[in-house]
Parts: structure tokens; C-alpha cells; sequence
């Protein structure tokens, strides 16, 4: 019988297809902070409260496209942020290099959203 473990490791490691500007995306690892079901179900409330602090900071206005793409930069960073404890990137994981990361690329803090969710799926559908 095979030996499995009912807690968790704190951490674990998935390959994000990394968007690229004028290339395929690349594959880069993640390692990602490991969450209980009650854990992901208040990151997820969280993300919704920022969300809708995000509508009502934007209400009844016109903001333009630089505001808007701040506002959307801080959200990713904020995601990786909470999601991620380091990675495959030559640079070092820190607070400066997050927000550098997702100011050169759209689409990546998606990416590495997406990562980290198919790997929930994948565990809950049996790999």
C-alpha cells in the first residue's frame, strides 16, 4: 500500500508558462505556499473585498488608462504577493522584482494564478 501523508507539504512547486512579448512562453518554476480548503476559501474572500474596494475606487469616474493599469499592476503584485515563496527567475524573489515582473509583462500575473490553481484541479481530479 502505498504511503501517504494526510497533512500537506507547506509548499510545493509547479512550471508556469510564462508569457513572453514577441516569443512562446516560457516555462519558469513556482514555488507556491500550500493552502487548506478553509485557507483558500478566505484568500479567495480577500481577493473579492480588494476587487470591490477596486469598483468602489473607481466609481462614478472616468479613470484613465494609466490609473487603471496601476490599479491592475498592484492587484497582480498583490496576488503573487500571496501566492508565491520563490522561483526560477535568475533574479532574486523579492518585493521589487515582483512588481518588476508584472510591469513587463501582460498577462503574467494571470499566468501564475492560473498555475497555481491547475494545480489544486489537478490534485483534486487524481493528477
Amino acid at each position: 500500500m502505498p504511503k501517504f501523508r494526510i497533512a500537506q507539504k507547506a509548499t510545493f512547486t509547479v512550471e508556469v508558462a510564462i508569457p513572453q512579448v514577441g516569443g512562446k512562453p516560457i516555462k519558469v518554476p513556482f514555488t507556491f505556499k500550500h493552502r487548506d480548503r478553509e485557507q483558500m476559501a478566505a484568500l479567495y474572500d480577500d481577493w473579492n473585498a480588494r476587487a470591490e474596494a477596486l469598483r468602489e475606487r473607481f466609481k462614478n469616474q472616468e479613470p484613465s488608462l494609466a490609473e487603471v493599469t496601476s490599479a491592475e499592476i498592484e492587484n497582480g503584485v498583490a496576488q503573487i504577493k500571496d501566492l508565491v515563496t520563490g522561483w526560477g527567475f535568475e533574479d532574486e524573489f523579492s518585493d521589487e522584482s515582483i512588481a518588476d515582473l508584472v510591469r513587463s509583462c501582460m498577462g503574467v500575473s494571470d499566468a501564475i494564478v492560473q498555475g497555481y490553481g491547475d494545480a489544486y484541479t489537478k490534485a483534486r481530479l487524481g493528477n
